[in-house]
């Protein structure tokens, strides 16, 4: 039986496969051919200072589909544009060492393609399948240079997939707009653009997958909506933090779904940490502003239509450091479970002309290791129909009550603990047909001047079995 040298196996393969991760745009270029010539196959230097958009974009339109840049700085003045019916398939790899400088207006690539569908097989064109699907971005850095600088927009796309994206100093990282179905987006780093990280606009988008992405200090919102339809959105295993607006500027969100016009349901967020204004904590807007900074906000449409904006869950977070920690109004189904929550500067939760919440077993603590006296209160107002239970509320100050629930009806506030809160432990204010048992309510602070519960006006409600006590 023959023996095959593994040394020598090891050299005849090392080199292939060093060629093919050096390879720029043409699978048809030899691997013999010396790197420099393919780099340089479609025009581009990739120094920094040329203008390499006609190069890359003779790369696009050449239809080789797998553009691998090699290390280099490449210069565009207009955006590198790929219409995927007319060059077919594509993807854009950098492998990490590659960076694009967007020195002129719009997105540094903007990708097109023509699904007008749904997500359901039935619903495709042939031509989609046959030459759009599975465009792919990965390994690449975005940094803009212009006013209206943009990382990558994309519409009209199926089955996108972008990974390992960097994109900063631009307006907005990831634009989508139009329509879209399928899009994950994943190990993405977005950080310190004048706009959003990313932005749904004006969007019809069914299944999209956000993961195991740093989005920081974009000052338009780390992740934001608006205007658009959008189900089965999903935010896992981030770090979101940071994108609240700076000094100056208007303030923002984390997380913003924006129904005014349209409608977003069938989602989650779940396993991020999002946080941090910033500006520093004593900037922060005061408490009677209730459209400052938040983490996570959820703007309905309108009292009349309460219900855009639901079906979603906020599970195992880890959230800090703004104004509102969590900001509803108008929202419907909508689960709260498993979250930490602190160092609010207004309240760690306000929920107004809210319904079918569910809010269950999550902490909110303060931790004197971060030495800062913030209200960090939870206020329901005119809202209805909600299930409170097993909350850990600890050490609210410069507030009305631990939790205030005002003007509602029909909660169920059950096994929860209120435990050192100035003025009040809970505060009923105006609410009718609502029951309250089980829970530990009380102030062993000394001096404490506090009352465990209060009840003004209201009627119809059960208050049995609770632990009360200063």
């Amino acid at each position: 039986m023959s023996r095959r040298n593994p040394l020598l196996l090891t050299l005849v393969i090392l080199p292939v496969l060093a060629a093919g991760v050096f390879q720029v745009t043409d699978r048809e270029t030899s691997q013999n051919e010396p790197d420099a010539r393919k780099s340089e196959r479609f025009g581009a230097a990739g120094d920094g200072k040329a203008d390499d958009t006609d190069a890359l974009q003779r790369a696009v339109d050449s239809g080789v589909g797998d553009i691998r840049l090699p290390k280099g700085t490449y210069r565009i003045t207009r955006p590198i544009v790929i219409n995927l019916d007319k060059v077919g398939y594509t993807s854009i790899h950098g492998g990490g060492v590659a960076k694009i400088v967007m020195a002129g207006p719009g997105p540094a690539l903007k990708l097109v393609g023509t699904h007008k569908g749904t997500a359901s097989p039935k619903s495709f064109q042939d031509n989609v399948w046959q030459r759009q699907s599975t465009p792919m971005i990965d390994g690449l850095e975005i940094i803009g240079q212009h006013p209206e600088a943009c990382g990558v927009e994309v519409s009209g796309t199926m089955q996108l997939t972008i990974t390992r994206l960097v994109v900063r100093e631009a307006l907005h990282g990831v634009h989508l707009v139009d329509r879209n179905r399928n899009v994950i987006l994943s190990e993405c780093h977005l950080y310190h653009n004048r706009g959003i990280g990313v932005f749904l606009d004006r969007l019809s988008l069914h299944q999209v997958n956000i993961a195991n992405c740093h989005i920081s200090y974009n000052t338009g919102g780390g992740i934001v909506v608006r205007e658009s339809e959008i189900r089965n959105l999903q935010i896992a295993c981030c770090d979101i933090e940071a994108n609240t607006g700076g000094a100056g500027d208007p303030p923002s969100a984390n997380i913003l779904f924006d129904t005014t016009v349209g409608s977003i349901r069938e989602g989650a967020i779940i396993g991020c940490t999002i946080q941090h204004s910033p500006t520093p904590v004593e900037a922060a807007r005061p408490a009677s502003a209730p459209e400052g900074s938040a983490n996570i906000r959820f703007i309905g449409t309108s009292r009349e239509e309460p219900h855009k904006v639901g079906n979603l869950a906020i599970s195992d977070n880890l959230m800090s450091d703004v104004e509102i920690n969590i900001h509803m109004v108008h929202a419907r189904g909508v689960t709260i479970t498993g979250n930490s929550i602190h160092r609010a500067f207004a309240a760690n939760m306000l929920l107004e002309d809210c319904s079918n919440i569910v809010l269950g077993s999550n902490l909110f603590d303060r931790n004197p290791d971060y030495g800062f006296d913030s209200p960090s209160g939870l206020v329901f107002r005119d809202c209805q129909d909600c299930t409170l239970t097993g909350l850990h509320i600890n050490g609210v100050l410069n507030s009305p009550a631990g939790l205030v629930v005002e003007s509602c009806r029909r909660f169920n506030i059950t096994n929860c603990t209120i435990v050192d809160c100035d003025n009040c432990g809970l505060l009923l204010k105006d609410v009718f047909h609502s029951r309250v048992s089980d829970c530990l309510i009380r102030d062993d602070r000394p001096e404490a001047g506090s009352v465990p519960l209060e009840v003004i006006d209201g009627g119809g409600n059960m208050i049995v079995d609770n632990l009360l006590g200063t």
